[in-house]
């Protein structure tokens, strides 16, 4: 392989976690694990609310709770994705897009409104691998 077919990898981001309820989610995330709310904010859809938790290290892998995806959960957590920290997103995506084994879940970067942006595509097992920019 090229040196140009390798993603320019920081960390894993974060692991996002579907619940049912939010509040009640964060409250144990942070009584329960000493995790810190560090961003709370509402998606572009206007219907999903998500929640950063962390240690508050800098370079930390966070967790990212996110009511509001599915109103069906099972009774078991439910993992949506992880996401892979990229220092520039436009670089990713088109190099996404050039290799012929990776299927795009989004058909353009998404921008959260706090500047945040990303795009999913499947892994082999259809699971979802987020490439995120901070």
């Amino acid at each position: 392989m090229k040196e140009e077919d390798f993603l320019a990898v920081k960390r894993v981001d974060h692991i996002g976690v579907v619940v049912k309820d939010l509040e009640k989610s964060i409250a144990f995330y942070q009584d329960v694990l000493d995790l810190k709310l560090k961003a709370r904010i509402t998606h572009t859809n206007g219907v999903i609310e998500l929640a950063f938790l962390g240690y508050e290290e800098s370079d930390e892998t966070e967790i990212e709770l996110i009511q509001g995806y599915s109103d069906t959960l099972p009774s078991e957590a439910t993992i949506h994705h992880f996401a892979i920290t990229v220092d520039d997103i436009e670089e990713e995506y088109a190099r996404i897009k050039s290799l012929d084994n990776t299927e795009l879940i989004d058909e353009e970067i998404v921008t959260l409104p706090n500047g945040y942006r990303y795009f999913y595509v499947y892994g082999p097992e259809k699971e979802w691998i987020e490439f995120f920019q901070r």
